[in-house]
């Protein structure tokens, strides 16, 4: 039998079903007895348990007892003992004594530093809790200690789980709970730090010292006391560290560095004249562990992007955006918005950084191109760079890596053999032979030195030779050093077994690495032979996935190839990736996103292979499917872009209706299509039969499966000549039975009240809309719709609740690292306090434009511009608020959907300026330009305008202007 305390008391036999225990007095009784199972309770405590008035008898007492006894059955024993009694049950049955045991267990997890069973653990004690500690004891005063001490301990677990999840995943996860969690205990000293570390891991430095002062008063006020030594640290921690977020660093390396130390000197030393350097030899001659050792030294802020997993040079400028961790586009609604490269230059512009690029050589033109851009237009970008060959750019400097020299070769194969054969020794002839056999190559010499674990060094030097001999025959010439290294990748691969060969050459087909699942299942092995081939240095296995070094998976993919397996392989790797993309989609849409966000962030390059593959195989159908199941992802993300070019190839390998039974699926690939530079005529030819796909998907009784679709589709069209159309069906689905579509259909409904002046139903559709998003937990479609109603509130002039609504949507996009989102959220906020407090205003638009620079947004940035301009406007410093806002208006993308917006303010902003100058005719066309900019998005009547958060004053001269068309 299982008892609960955790709440109201509760009992519960081995099937599940609960045990009638009656009335409160009997659950109070057992509450009692169940504090400290075992142990004697006097007959007055039981008294006070079920009468806390002191009025109950010894005779009524023991009536209560017997009939608990009836009720539990032979579930539990319940004895008297002396003048009081005891129930006899295990203590694990009880869940206060099961909560202090786990979550005993997972401290000690934590303070082992093993955070994931840890968490796993406190997890599952949180989960005991079903309410406050011995509810049905709430009047007794006898067991207010034993309720405090449980709810004291429910806090220290709770402070463990958050502080376990943010060792393991990304903090913004938590940064909400823990806002709560202070705001309730303002006085819990380890919330406060937790919370401040937090805030400070994304980003938000102002805002961690924020609460470091809110605590501090709080322990003054009601204490009378200072901040703890520790917490006093953690406030001096933060204000000595650079705010910004780091980029992706240099991988850390598990092995000691050999042989090179002066050539990392010298290397750091010329990267301090010169702005591109680039590290140029064979594969394996150790360019990338190099780079990563000169990054160490040269330079406080690292960038380090590893071009390996890139097919051809389409993904680079998204490597370097994934790098610097800033989405590729954010919500746009046409074709020509800022390209990628525009954004990694708005974010590099200002910057003082060193961009290590490795592994340039299979994407060398478009590396060399990109790297020319970016250090013409970013003065304080430096650049190294790793390839086989030079980039061949003005400016570039060449240091040619070269093999180890002899003592260092015997040095490092020494070093790697006494890894895995502790005690190694050698005669160091013997070893000096077999480095100089592999031309002192790094990567050859961790190879062979990998295979003393289980050969002697001298028939390890004698097979070298055999193996080295036939690898020279084909001459010696510029790739010798290649030849080589070859040669050993291939003797290395002939030693293993048959079973082996065939997981490690079906491997290949993975990009990025892969999971110990999904390596199985692709490879059609075992998890014996994976271990065998990391033990053998052909895969790696670090972070929970397998990995190949790229020398290794090439030569692995042409005995692919040659076995004819190509095709059954990339087949299974396909299927795989559908079917984490079809489980990951609905996720995407409820709480769990910010779990299945970060796994489908590290199988991007998996899907971007399966993709690829899809195109050239002229696999249409599997094409369409892995786009549509992966368009939610990429939305969010804002990676859209990217796979344009084999959206559009899908849809020019197509007949011109989709295939039977992909009609959704034809939709999104050609919404995707749409979202690439090249894409408007791929647009404007299948817009009309996307239309009747859609309409078909989701007119019957029976939702589709996609309804991101809905969404996306609306935002598309919002720019044609006829979105209402496009709004319309959007807003039919407001009645539909899968929930996020119904929930986005309703958010979308509530702008057409808004052209009619009914802000009323418009704030009913944006509730109902909050509401929906919200009890799915999706937080993304959750801030949108509070932005919404936070605008509804500023029209009306509730100030207050508009930036209270602003402030609970900025915690929704800095859980998802939304940076653009967050940034266009700050602009509010800073329009919502401008009419009260002009300071804070000042600060919002300030840090939106720092984040928007951050990431590259253009749109984003104009935004903050124009409202420092109406700041400066209301200082009455007409100069620097026509400055401002000319500046604004030439930064904002027309086809961005928050532009529209900013540009009827910027406008109304510019004939305020010229009204202030006397300048009467300009003020009228600048008002006249901001109403044909307001009809765009029908924002034409007061109320539409208010909530765009235009004065008054402005209001009515851009009024009279529509008036006057």
């Amino acid at each position: 039998m299982l008892f609960g305390i955790l709440g109201e008391t509760r009992a519960w036999h081995e099937d599940g079903a609960e045990v009638p225990l009656g009335g409160p007095a009997r659950r109070a009784l057992l509450a009692q007895l169940l504090v400290h199972p075992g142990e004697v309770v006097s007959a007055d405590r039981l008294s006070d348990a079920i009468d806390p008035a002191g009025s109950l008898s010894a005779h009524a007492l023991q009536s209560q007892v017997s009939r608990l006894r009836k009720a539990l059955g032979p579930g539990a024993a319940i004895e008297q003992a002396g003048a009081g009694y005891r129930i006899v049950v295990p203590q694990d049955d009880v869940d206060a004594c099961r909560f202090e045991r786990l979550a005993r267990e997972g401290r000690a997890a934590l303070r082992a530093d093993d955070a994931e069973r840890a968490v796993a653990l406190l997890r599952e004690a949180l989960g005991l809790w079903r309410g406050p500690a011995l509810a049905s004891l709430a009047e007794a005063e006898t067991a207010q200690p034993a309720a405090v001490w449980l709810e004291e301990h429910r806090l220290g677990a709770l402070e463990d789980r958050i502080e376990g999840e943010c060792r393991i995943s990304e903090p913004r996860s938590v940064i909400p709970e823990l806002r709560e969690l202070v705001g309730r205990h303002p006085l819990r000293e380890r919330l406060a730090g937790l919370l401040m570390r937090a805030l400070f891991a994304e980003g938000g430095q102002a805002a961690a010292l924020v609460v470091f002062e809110e605590t501090r008063r709080h322990l003054a006020d009601e204490l009378g006391a200072d901040p703890s030594a520790e917490l006093r640290a953690l406030h001096r921690e933060l204000l000595s560290t650079d705010p910004s977020p780091a980029p992706t660093a240099p991988p850390a390396q598990l092995t000691a560095f050999v042989g090179r130390a002066d050539e990392v000197a010298e290397v750091a030393g010329l990267l301090r004249v010169a702005r591109l350097v680039t590290l140029v030899g064979p594969g394996g001659v150790g360019k990338t562990r190099l780079s990563v050792e000169v990054a160490g030294v040269a330079a406080d802020d690292v960038c380090f992007v590893e071009l390996a997993p890139l097919h051809d040079g389409a993904g680079l400028t998204q490597a370097l955006l994934g790098a610097f961790g800033l989405r590729e586009n954010g919500l746009t609604m046409g074709d020509s918005g800022p390209t990628p490269v525009d954004r990694l230059i708005a974010a590099l512009s200002d910057r003082q950084l060193l961009l290590v690029l490795d592994n340039c050589e299979h994407v060398i033109d478009d590396v060399a191109a990109l790297a020319a851009r970016l250090l013409a237009l970013c003065p304080r970008l430096r650049v190294l760079a790793t390839s086989r060959e030079p980039l061949g750019i003005t400016g570039e400097n060449l240091w040619q890596v070269r093999p180890l020299d002899g003592e260092a070769a015997v040095r490092l194969f020494t070093d790697r053999a006494d890894a895995v054969r502790r005690g190694f020794a050698a005669d160091p002839q013997v070893v000096s032979r077999i480095c100089a056999a592999l031309d002192n190559l790094p990567l050859a010499i961790e190879l062979v030195a990998a295979r003393v674990r289980t050969l002697d060094v001298g028939d390890l030097a004698g097979r070298l030779d055999d193996v080295l001999e036939v690898a020279a025959r084909g001459g010696r010439a510029a790739a010798e050093r290649h030849r080589t290294l070859r040669s050993v990748v291939a003797w290395s691969w002939d030693l293993l077994s048959g079973p082996e060969q065939q997981a490690a050459r079906r491997f290949t087909v993975f990009a990025g690495g892969a999971t110990a699942e999904s390596a199985l299942r692709v490879c059609g092995t075992d998890g014996e032979t994976l271990e065998l081939l990391v033990d053998k240095s052909l895969l790696e296995f670090a972070g929970g996935r397998y990995r190949m070094l790229e020398t290794i998976r090439a030569y692995g993919a042409e005995r692919l190839d040659a076995a004819g397996e190509r095709e059954l392989v990339q087949r299974a790797h396909t299927r795989w990736v559908l079917e984490l993309l079809r489980t990951a989609d609905p996720h995407l849409r409820r709480s769990e996103q910010l779990e299945w966000l970060p796994v489908l962030r590290v199988e991007h390059s998996n899907f971007s292979a399966a993709l690829c593959w899809a195109v050239e195989a002229a696999e249409v159908e599997t094409g369409l499917q892995l786009l549509a199941s992966a368009s939610n992802y990429m939305w969010i993300r804002g990676v859209s872009a990217s796979v344009a070019p084999q959206a559009i190839a899908l849809l020019e390998a197509m007949d011109d209706a989709p295939p039977a039974g992909l009609g959704e699926e034809y939709v999104a690939c050609v919404l995707l299509a749409a979202a690439g530079v090249a894409g408007r005529p791929v647009w404007q030819r299948h817009r009309a039969t996307a239309e009747k796909a859609l309409a078909t998907a989701w007119s019957g009784a029976r939702p589709g499966r996609y309804p991101v679709s809905l969404f996306l589709w609306m935002m598309r069209n919002a720019g044609e000549a006829d979105p209402q159309r496009a709004f319309a069906f959007v807003s039919s689905q407001r009645d539909c039975s899968e929930p996020w579509a119904r929930a986005a259909a309703r958010y979308v409904s509530g702008f057409g009240p808004l052209g009619q002046e009914d802000t009323a139903l418009a704030a009913h559709a944006f509730g109902t809309a909050v509401a929906g998003f919200r009890s799915l937990g999706d937080r993304w479609g959750t801030a949108l719709a509070l932005d919404a109603l936070a605008g509804l509130a500023g029209g009306r002039g509730n100030r207050a609740e508009a930036i209270a609504l602003t402030d609970e949507a900025l915690a929704l996009t800095e859980q998802l690292g939304a940076l653009e989102d967050s940034a266009d959220l700050l602009v509010n906020r800073g329009d919502h306090r401008f009419g009260e407090d002009a300071a804070a205003a000042r600060a919002d638009y300030d840090q939106a434009a720092g984040i928007a620079r951050r990431a590259g947004s253009s749109t984003g940035v104009a935004a903050a511009l124009r409202g420092l301009g109406d700041i400066a406007l209301l200082d009455g410093d007409l100069a620097e608020a026509g400055r401002l806002y000319e500046e604004a208006l030439e930064r904002i993308d027309p086809h961005w959907v928050k532009s529209v917006g900013t540009r009827v303010r910027t406008l109304a902003g510019l004939g305020g300026v010229a009204a202030r100058l006397g300048d009467t005719t300009g003020a009228r066309t600048r008002y006249r330009e901001a109403a044909e900019a307001a009809v765009v998005i029908g924002a034409a009547t007061p109320d539409a305008l208010r909530l765009l958060g235009l004065p008054e004053t402005v209001i009515e001269a851009v009024i009279e202007a529509v008036s006057a068309r």
